[in-house]
């Protein structure tokens, strides 16, 4: 059950805030932060049961379900194991600095602001659990259209050009996705002659190579476009560009993780032979995507969008990693999607703090920051060289494992990919030297962090360093689940 409240929670958290604005404007923030705080205890509350969980695998330490269309086997069927449990605690902790970060922002319509921010995690957070087919669409849909309504209402100048871009992108890459999900149960149906959507029936359904290839090609899509990697990427900088801050924490640190969590939880393990003969075209996606997003953040003038890119180039990783397919890589892949939230979502909010400060998200507007908000630079210069893989800093793990993972699959296309290594500094210099050097470009006083944004920022900077300096607790809570996903894999292989 707690598995199921997890879910609950912030959607009931969602529309008490919404109708608690009627009471007063500051109401809403206050119920979202009651709202993750119980989502949090429960978190801590499942993990500590997690022994005496019955009825699953020692990698699956929690299980609910409950029938909901079982003419056409469809079930309400939850299962938490250490790779869901990690990617919800991140979604949680990044919730805490949505809400933190839209504190002075928003001023309009605050409660379906938060209804629509703790949907949008709510759905998320069923993503990361829906172990029904069926179930996990509903949830991918159910965190789409909040996201939509974030951008469009509370975005910026061009919000309604950025949230539509997103909402067709995903919309259609999501419809590819269905189509998969439905002709992989009647192939099901048609083998062994009953419906059904539960994702451990499915993993051993004998497909025709060919139509296993177009199907993992229909899942492939869907996640790719949200994770998103090239060419799929462009509806990105558009939607953080014009999204409000909160919105920005959300999609860059929680929404775009859900796409590598469909590849490696559903792609791989249900098209074992499909992907691995697509797996040297996904990987060199991966490269371009590592090398491309880096440079054309070179180009870009609006922080904002700046740290777009260089979120696309770190998805690469990500996507590298999770076809390369070893147990290395895989870890890597883990580690980098929780070191990326944590340090995309610290420089978004340090973008939305200075737009907030100074009216604009160009840096050639900007300069000599340091000299006037001396600990926000200083945060900056933190994330930045966090973002650059610093090493000792938890993105540097990541990629480290990645890099060596892949080294033992593909040596040509992991030596390209080190490029990264030196542009990803220039353009994270870059930014210092135009945002927070050379001469004073305000000369109205400007006010350094305030005590919320230095709580906020400053448990992201402990997060960050924690995950470089420490790493094995979280290797530990993901080794088993990505043992067992390895363990999918070379069974439907042979």
């Amino acid at each position: 059950m707690i598995l199921l409240a997890l879910i609950c929670v912030l959607l009931l958290g969602g529309f008490a805030a919404w109708f608690s604005e009627r009471w007063s404007p500051m109401v809403p923030r206050w119920v979202a932060i009651i709202s993750l705080t119980a989502e949090a205890q429960l978190i801590v509350l499942q993990y500590s049961s997690a022994e005496h969980a019955e009825g699953m695998s020692s990698v699956w330490f929690a299980d609910f379900y409950a029938p909901w269309i079982p003419r056409f086997g469809i079930g309400f069927h939850l299962a938490m194991d250490g790779l869901s449990l990690l990617l919800i605690v991140l979604a949680v902790l990044l919730g805490f600095m949505a809400v933190s970060s839209s504190w002075t922002e928003i001023r309009d319509r605050q409660g379906f602001f938060f209804f629509n921010l703790l949907s949008c995690l709510a759905g998320t957070v069923g993503v990361f659990l829906a172990v029904d087919l069926f179930l996990f669409f509903f949830f991918w849909e159910l965190m789409i259209i909040p996201m939509y309504f974030l951008i469009s209402i509370w975005g910026h100048e061009n919000r309604t050009y950025a949230a539509i871009k997103f909402f067709i992108f995903t919309q259609v890459s999501s419809l590819l996705m269905l189509l998969a999900i439905v002709a992989l149960v009647l192939i099901h149906h048609n083998n062994g002659g009953t419906y059904s959507f539960d994702y451990f029936e499915l993993l051993n359904t004998a497909l025709d190579p060919d139509v296993a290839f177009w199907l993992m090609l229909g899942f492939f899509i869907a996640f790719t476009v949200k994770l998103p990697t090239v060419p799929f990427h462009t509806w990105l900088p558009d939607a953080h560009t014009q999204a409000p801050t909160g919105g920005s924490v959300i999609l860059a640190g929680v929404m775009l993780k859900t796409g590598a969590y469909g590849l490696l939880r559903f792609v791989i393990p249900l098209f074992p032979e499909a992907a691995h003969q697509f797996a040297p075209v996904a990987m060199t996606l991966g490269v371009v995507s590592v090398l491309y997003a880096a440079m054309m953040a070179f180009a870009q003038s609006d922080l904002k969008r700046l740290i777009a890119y260089t979120s696309v180039s770190h998805m690469g990783f990500i996507l590298l990693g999770i076809f390369s397919w070893n147990l290395l890589a895989l870890q890597g892949s883990v580690i980098t999607m929780l070191a990326h939230g944590i340090s995309a979502s610290a420089l978004f909010m340090i973008a939305g703090a200075l737009q907030e400060r100074l009216h604009t998200r160009e840096m050639g507007n900007m300069g000599g920051l340091w000299f006037a908000l001396p600990r926000l630079s200083a945060l900056a210069l933190f994330f930045a060289v966090a973002s650059l893989g610093l090493p000792g800093l938890g993105n540097f793990i990541g990629e480290f494992l990645v890099l060596q993972g892949a080294f033992s699959v593909n040596m040509s296309l992991t030596a390209v990919t080190t490029l990264v290594l030196i542009l990803a500094p220039v353009y994270a210099l870059i930014v210092m030297q135009k945002t927070f050097y050379g001469p004073l470009s305000q000369h109205s006083p400007l006010s350094d962090v305030s005590r919320r944004e230095w709580a906020s920022l400053g448990l992201l900077v402990l997060m960050t360093a924690w995950l470089g300096l420490s790493p094995q607790t979280v290797l530990n809570v993901s080794a088993p689940a990505l043992k067992q996903e390895m363990q999918n894999f070379v069974v439907m292989e042979r």
